[in-house]
């Protein structure tokens, strides 16, 4: 079925259309999740509450402005940073136990196989090491510009300027 079609259906509440665009995306929604939250449970938590989102406003979604894909992944890296900020989030962290965090540390491959799933680790890895180093804290990790400024000791307008272009560099090796 072209993804239009399933697409339009699901725009219409069909929900075999749902469910199929659930399989299309659900690991590369997965990753993207996981990777700024660090938790299966609330990334699969935050994806559910994401699909029945986008469920919910389906009707938003406009094809001349970009990529169904493009559309949900960024819901989905949207709903997690909320996540993140949130105080009951924050508070879970609070009672975590150390071993959580040397986890973290041992496995902190931010671009990990769901995320590849969705095939960008292959560009990101082609850029250079400033951008990547910019791209992982801000998209990835779900860091606010300040947050990256702080991590890497430069200026908020740096980050800013290096986003851009770094962003605007795997654009056009995205659609070469």
């Amino acid at each position: 079925m072209q993804l239009e079609t399933l697409i339009s259906q699901f725009q219409q509440k069909d929900e075999k259309a749902f469910e199929q665009l659930y399989n299309m995306y659900s690991d590369s929604m997965h990753g993207v999740i996981y990777n700024i939250v660090r938790d299966h449970d609330i990334a699969q938590e935050v994806m559910q509450d994401v699909f029945v989102k986008v469920w919910n406003n389906a009707s938003s979604y406009n094809a001349s402005k970009g990529r169904f894909f493009t559309w949900i992944l960024n819901i989905s890296r949207n709903a997690a940073i909320d996540k993140t900020r949130s105080k009951a989030f924050k508070n879970s962290g609070k009672n975590l136990d150390a071993q959580f965090f040397v986890d973290i540390l041992e496995t902190s491959e931010s671009l990990n196989d769901k995320t590849d799933a969705i095939g960008i680790k292959n560009f990101v890895g082609k850029l250079a090491k400033k951008c990547i180093e910019v791209i992982e804290l801000l998209y990835f990790k779900g860091y606010t510009q300040k947050e990256a400024s702080e991590t890497l000791e430069m200026p908020i307008g740096t980050i800013k300027t290096r986003n851009r272009n770094c962003i605007k560099e795997l654009r056009k090796m995205v659609l070469k």
